[in-house]
C-alpha cells in the first residue's frame, strides 16, 4: 500500500527523510531525493520567515508540487508504472557509471519541467485562484533566487570531482551538465503552467498540450542521463 501524501511542508521533509535512509545513496532516485529535501528545507525556511507575500499559497503548492513526485517513488516501490515524464530517471537509477549530479538534474528536469506546470494549476483551482492572481507569480519567482543558490552549490561540488578526471569524455560531460538551468527550467514552467491553465477545461488540448510537455522533458532527460565517464570512486 502507498504511504498517505503528507500535507505539510514538515510532512514533505519527514517524507524525504525516509525516502534517503531507506535507499542506496548511489541510487539514482536518492541523488534527486537528497537535492530536492535541501531545496524543501530551503522553502520551510522562508515560508516560516514569512519571506513571501501568499505564505499560505506558497506552502500549499510546495505540498501538492512534493506530492507528484512521492506518488512516482510509491509507484515504483510497488512496482506499478511511474509517470512518463519520470521513466527515464526511474530506469537509469541502478546505472553505477552516471554521475550523482545527472540523476539529480534529471530528477529536477522531470520535477520542474513537468511537474511543476501541475502544482502551480492544481494549486490556483484549488485556492480559487489564477496564474494572473496577485502575488502567485511573484512568489514563485521569489523562489528562483532561492534556487540559484542550491544550483550553484551543486555545481561546485561536481566541478571539484570532475577535474580529477583529465579526458575528453569529462569535457563532454562538463558541458551536457552546465547546459541545464533550475531558473531557465522554472521559467518554462510558469509558461507551460499558463498554457496548462487556458485549456484546463478542454478534454482535447489539455491532455495534448500536457503530452507535448512529456515528451520534450523524456527527450532531455534522456540526453542528461547518457552515460559518458565513470564517477570518481568514492
Amino acid at each position: 500500500m502507498a504511504n498517505q501524501l503528507p500535507t505539510t511542508i514538515d510532512g514533505v521533509i519527514s517524507r524525504m527523510e525516509e525516502i534517503d535512509a531507506e535507499l542506496d545513496p548511489r541510487d539514482g532516485v536518492a541523488c534527486f531525493n537528497r537535492v530536492y529535501l535541501k531545496v524543501t528545507e530551503l522553502v520551510k525556511e522562508h515560508v516560516t520567515a514569512g519571506t513571501f507575500k501568499d505564505n499560505a499559497f506558497l506552502e500549499r503548492m510546495d505540498v501538492i508540487f512534493a506530492g507528484l513526485y512521492l506518488r512516482n517513488v510509491d509507484s515504483a516501490k510497488a512496482h506499478r508504472p511511474v509517470d512518463p515524464s519520470w521513466q527515464p530517471l526511474f530506469a537509469a537509477r541502478g546505472n553505477r557509471v552516471l554521475w550523482p549530479i545527472q540523476f539529480a538534474l534529471a530528477g529536477m528536469n522531470a520535477h520542474i519541467n513537468h511537474d511543476l506546470a501541475l502544482a502551480v494549476v492544481e494549486t490556483c483551482k484549488e485556492r480559487d485562484a489564477t496564474p494572473d492572481t496577485a502575488p502567485v507569480h511573484e512568489d514563485f519567482e521569489k523562489v528562483n533566487d532561492l534556487l540559484a543558490s542550491v544550483e550553484a552549490e551543486i555545481r561546485a561540488e561536481f566541478e571539484l570531482q570532475i577535474v580529477k578526471i583529465a579526458t575528453g569524455p569529462a569535457e563532454t560531460l562538463k558541458h551536457a551538465v552546465s547546459a541545464f538551468s533550475i531558473s531557465a527550467a522554472r521559467e518554462a514552467a510558469w509558461i507551460n503552467a499558463t498554457l496548462l491553465w487556458g485549456v484546463r477545461n478542454d478534454p482535447i488540448k489539455y491532455p495534448l498540450q500536457l503530452a507535448a510537455i512529456n515528451a520534450g522533458v523524456q527527450t532531455t532527460s534522456r540526453l542528461i542521463l547518457v552515460p559518458v565517464v565513470p564517477p570518481p570512486a568514492a
